[in-house]
């Protein structure tokens, strides 16, 4: 009898101690631009469904959002400093620059805090995972659809709208360049400006038109985002400058209602925003399960062009199966690109 209560004691103890509660830092950039925030829901979504599965341990997701802009920035250093101090179980971020939070995650290495990182790269510092749009493929495919426009010999008149503070958007500019470069497309780049997000891109769509206001001054302008994107389309478009070829990336929906009625905006390459925070979470518990989980993963983006945009699923849909480009002889790639490391190496 002293045994079997012994034994009993004994389960229930081990059943005790084994059982964890997760506390989770969750840090998004901005709430103002709507990829982010598909990338947002995704990571939500599947935080409910993979913490209502485990029956033995809770999990509890401790969410802010750094803003726009640099006051966005000074905020999302503050934030991720006060989950550290929290001592949370882990911390998953977009960061809003790729060096302000070098700092913050080299604290949270020392304390061994798991950090993983979505969208956006974090300098100087050990990063658990990192999950992000195939940037420089979403260049290269605007560069490559761009140079089919025109003729090799006609030199393409430029505009870049970059935004050098993250890694995803110099990855978006260098596949562009490198596209154009490797199937012979002469161009010449113009001018350059950054923006962001719609404030920003309206203030250079102004800005375009007041530096190139003659027609036929500008054959193409390349945007980083939709989020500065969507505001200089509709400036050049108020302007009846329907000359202009304007690429751009993300799939933003308002984006796309463009393309489809031929408003200037002639492809924009779209991220599976919903998939960056939903893969991040699953690594997240692959992690805390001490399964094998990748050091980075490029998810795959959607070209979309008046071709093909009825292949498109939207930001939140399941990745389509591969299809032959128009505009080149070859298949549009699919797939994840992962590299993996053990937990403990």
């Amino acid at each position: 009898m002293l045994r079997s209560i012994a034994i009993l004691f004994l389960f229930m103890f081990c059943t005790i101690t084994w059982a964890k509660q997760y506390r989770i830092g969750a840090l998004y950039w901005s709430m103002n631009i709507e990829g982010q925030v598909s990338m947002r829901d995704g990571l939500t979504k599947k935080f409910k469904e993979l913490s209502s599965k485990d029956k033995k341990n809770t999990y509890n997701l401790i969410e802010e959002v750094a803003g726009d802009g640099e006051a966005g920035v000074e905020n999302q250093i503050k934030q991720m400093n006060n989950m550290i101090a929290k001592n949370v179980d882990a911390i998953i971020v977009q960061p809003t620059n790729i060096a302000a939070l070098a700092k913050p995650l080299q604290l949270a290495n020392q304390r061994n805090i798991p950090v993983i990182s979505y969208d956006q790269f974090i300098l100087q510092g050990v990063m658990t995972s990192f999950v992000t749009s195939n940037n420089f493929q979403a260049g290269y495919l605007d560069g490559e659809y761009i140079a089919s426009l025109f003729d090799d010999s006609f030199e393409i008149k430029l505009i870049l709208v970059e935004y050098p503070m993250v890694s995803s958007t110099v990855e978006r500019v260098n596949g562009f360049i490198d596209a154009l470069n490797e199937h012979g497309q002469k161009y010449k780049i113009i001018k350059t400006y950054i923006a962001v997000e719609p404030v920003e891109g309206a203030k250079v769509g102004a800005e375009i038109l007041r530096d190139f206001p003659f027609k036929s001054s500008v054959d193409v302008i390349f945007t980083i985002n939709d989020g500065g994107g969507i505001a200089i389309a509709k400036k050049i478009i108020a302007a009846k400058r329907d000359e202009i070829k304007i690429a751009t990336i993300d799939g933003d929906p308002e984006s796309i209602k463009l393309l489809k009625a031929g408003k200037v905006i002639v492809i924009n390459t779209a991220q599976f925003c919903g998939q960056l925070g939903s893969k991040s979470v699953e690594i997240l518990f692959d992690f805390f399960a001490r399964k094998s989980i990748p050091e980075k993963v490029l998810v795959p983006v959607f070209p979309i062009t008046k071709e093909t945009v009825h292949l498109y699923p939207g930001w939140g849909g399941e990745i389509p199966k591969p299809f032959k480009k128009p505009w080149k002889n070859e298949y549009w790639n699919n797939k994840f690109v992962t590299s993996s490391k053990k937990i403990n190496e």
